[in-house]
């Protein structure tokens, strides 16, 4: 299982348009990405709602993973958006 942890980029946390933003990413990546808190369950990244209900905070740390083929690159892409607080998918690294 390929894991990255990464800490929100984004001021307000992964809400409203970030979490938007990232739940459109990790839909395009074309591959199963879970989210969590640190510490905590992971949820489906591609769920609107579930990311919501993290709760995750600016500066908190969350763990990206995944295990599927092509789960290192989509990690290291989604891990980039977050951690840049970025507004859309980098296409490369």
């Amino acid at each position: 299982m390929a894991e990255r942890r990464v800490n929100v980029g984004w001021a307000e946390g992964l809400h409203a348009r970030p979490a938007s933003i990232f739940v459109r990413a990790a839909t395009a990546s074309g591959v199963p990405v879970t989210i969590a808190k640190a510490g905590g369950a992971p949820v489906n990244a591609a769920s609107m709602l579930a990311v919501l209900g993290l709760g995750a905070q600016g500066g908190e740390e969350i763990v990206l993973a995944a295990d599927a083929e092509g789960a290192e690159a989509a990690l290291d892409r989604l891990a980039k958006l977050v951690a840049e607080g970025l507004e859309e998918l980098p296409e490369t690294v």
